[in-house]
């Protein structure tokens, strides 16, 4: 392909990007009229044929808008941030898809950040956020005791948590419904006879995994079944620390549960990988179950009985959300949407 773009460039011979005033020098015509013209919001105040002209004339010189010197009028940089615990976790892509495919329409970029699930660094990075002046944020990575940084930074800029619940906060929650998800697949293991359970635990620090056990308990409870208890919790929710609490499980109880319930899918697969390991046969021996749904759980052999976090969906009704406060709206209400139960070949009735 050919490049039409003319060159321009300084006093020494080096190419330099093309300023509104070079676009004036070319029509010989005014920049404010050049500035009126590129600007959507004003651009009707240009003649259509004068309009043409030097939209061509832009595109022929390369210019492009300066976003820094626009903010500075309208104090808007037309950026949001999306604060995330851990970029390594496949459950976070559908979640910043959604995001995009929002704030996209408005050409808005999205930035993402990462805390690496430590609250230290979420604060740090609100304040240095809060320094670029960005339009609004939406922390996916909170957990509990991030309230009050949330909160202090909502008084200056749009807030939105998303996907990780916050209790009592004033700033707007869009996540799905943890503890309907649990009652699921409590329900499942009941509806399938089974008797004896138990739960292989997300970290407490995260507000899912405790609203996942919430429901799980109440549904086994309410149909008679026996929980083993706990021996410990997951330190992050991964495959590793899936396999980890299997084998203590499998270790430390007198009883064998008939099924489990890992409180994501990772930890549900390194916990698979366990119950092989030991020579027992998913589900003929041991039933289990993930949440969230993710990429490949229908694949793996047996497919993973899961509920299905609507990832993409989230993200993009955080982001109508922010966008919402952004224009201004004080009574922007929280957002909570349904899991769905997606049962597979991971869990059977008792034999």
């Amino acid at each position: 392909m050919t490049d039409t773009t003319d060159r321009l460039e300084d006093s020494f011979g080096v190419v330099r990007r093309a300023t509104l005033a070079d676009v004036a020098r070319d029509l010989k015509i005014s920049p404010s009229t050049v500035s009126r013209a590129l600007d959507p919001n004003r651009s009707t105040m240009v003649n259509k044929a004068t309009r043409e002209k030097i939209i061509e004339s832009a595109e022929r010189l390369g210019y492009r808008p300066d976003i820094q010197a626009r903010s500075l009028m309208t104090g808007r940089t037309q950026t949001i941030v999306v604060i995330a615990a851990d970029l390594g976790n496949r459950w976070l892509t559908p979640i910043l898809h959604g995001v995009a495919s929002r704030v996209s329409v408005e050409g808005i970029v999205p930035i993402i950040a990462e805390t690496n699930d430590d609250s230290r660094v979420l604060d740090d990075l609100i304040d240095h956020m809060l320094s670029r002046r960005v339009d609004a944020m939406i922390v996916v990575g909170a957990r509990r005791g991030d309230g009050p940084s949330i909160e202090r930074a909502a008084r200056m800029v749009p807030m939105v948590v998303a996907a990780r619940p916050l209790q009592d906060i004033s700033v707007p929650v869009v996540t799905h419904d943890d503890r309907r998800g649990g009652e699921m697949i409590g329900q499942h293991f009941a509806d399938l006879g089974h008797r004896v359970v138990a739960q292989l635990l997300g970290p407490g620090a995260v507000l899912n995994f405790p609203l996942r056990n919430e429901g799980f308990t109440s549904a086994i409870e309410s149909a008679g079944l026996r929980q083993l208890p706990a021996i410990d919790e997951a330190l992050r929710p991964t495959y590793d620390e899936g396999a980890r609490l299997m084998h203590r499980l499998l270790d430390v109880s007198s009883d064998v549960p008939t099924a489990v319930f890992a409180h994501n899918d990772p930890m549900a697969i390194g916990a698979m990988s366990v119950i092989r390991e030991r020579g027992l046969r998913i589900p003929e021996d041991i039933s289990i179950a993930g949440y969230n749904d993710m990429p490949l759980t229908s694949l793996i052999n047996p497919g993973l009985t899961t509920v299905r976090y609507p990832g993409w969906e989230v993200g993009h009704a955080a982001a109508e959300v922010a966008l919402r406060l952004f224009a201004g709206e004080e009574a922007v209400e929280s957002v909570s949407l349904n899991p769905v139960f997606k049962p597979r070949g991971s869990t059977a009735p008792l034999p």
